[in-house]
């Protein structure tokens, strides 16, 4: 039953034929465009929200577009996507960045940034000062969450990993504390005055973080999860009797990328990148699988 529900949640993500082109956060030049899109010119530097949404569904007119039901996802579902020189999209899924950019740099923004943005703009009302937040796994996304709620939250951002080297880095982003996997229990306890956090943003979802998230955060708190790859189980009455909420997140919408573009002009988020040619791909995919990509990867198609 299990393995059914997920085969069927994954479905729209499975390779419906082959071949087809990968990449699903891009950025670029307007090559070409159709005889309707008037608010878009030819040569402008454009970065794509990761949908290509239909507009007309209920989620879409509630401006909840990362729910369409009739939305493609460029470089997952079998459509075209960016490790390419040309790539075809809808005008619709294109914000115009500031004349004279690169784009490059901002290509993690059209699906890592939106996501992480997205997680914490959900928590802001419980984050008021003198709160504290967690952010679980300092990689491509955690980085960027971790900008963001210095951005437009006042809470203590606690940053929580397995190396030492990822800690400095999340320090480098804006943490007020940085705590090993194995420490982050009892130096918590400190810090709080044994209460535990706030809310907690979840970039991992697997191994033992569902189960730390739970140790760690307070009554009331807010447990989101954005990694996955593991299960979360927990006894029902520890939901009463701490009144905690467990939330998850996809993506973002079109509305909030645009508002993370701003705070990228603003100079409120930055975001740490290598840069790789296409030709390096395989290479490239193999540091990522050993861990040795700190922050995000870019692939630049010649």
């Amino acid at each position: 039953m299990k393995a059914a529900l997920i085969v069927d949640y994954l479905k729209p993500l499975s390779i419906q034929e082959l071949p087809f082109v990968l990449g699903h956060e891009n950025v670029g030049y307007i090559e070409e465009k159709g005889d309707a899109v008037d608010w878009l010119d030819e040569g402008d530097p454009v970065i794509l929200h990761p949908l290509i949404t239909c507009r007309h569904c209920r989620s879409c007119r509630l401006g909840d577009d990362m729910h369409c039901t009739n939305s493609k996802f460029p470089g997952l579902d079998g459509t075209n996507g960016g490790f390419a020189e040309y790539m075809l999209s809808s005008a619709y899924s294109a914000i115009k960045l500031p004349k004279g950019i690169d784009p490059v740099p901002l290509a993690p923004l059209a699906d890592a940034g939106v996501t992480a943005y997205h997680a914490a703009k959900k928590l802001v009302p419980k984050l008021y000062p003198g709160t504290f937040v967690g952010v679980i796994g300092i990689g491509g996304l955690g980085h960027i969450a971790i900008q963001v709620l210095k951005s437009i939250t006042p809470a203590k951002i606690v940053a929580i990993d397995i190396t030492e080297e990822r800690l400095r880095f999340a320090k480098d982003m804006g943490a007020d504390y940085a705590f090993l996997v194995n420490d982050a229990e009892k130096e918590i306890e400190k810090i709080t005055d044994r209460t535990g956090l706030d809310a907690i943003l979840d970039f991992v979802g697997e191994h033992n973080t569902p189960s730390l998230a739970l140790k760690i955060l307070k009554r009331g708190g807010v447990y989101s999860i954005i990694g996955y790859g593991g299960e979360f189980r927990n006894l029902t009455v520890d939901f009463i009797v701490r009144e905690i909420s467990v939330i998850g997140n996809l993506v973002g919408t079109y509305t909030e990328l645009a508002e993370l573009v701003e705070l990228y002009n603003q100079g409120k988020v930055k975001l740490k990148i290598q840069r790789f040619q296409l030709e390096s791909i395989n290479e490239l995919l193999e540091d990522l699988k050993k861990g040795k990509i700190i922050g995000r990867a870019v692939i630049e198609p010649k």
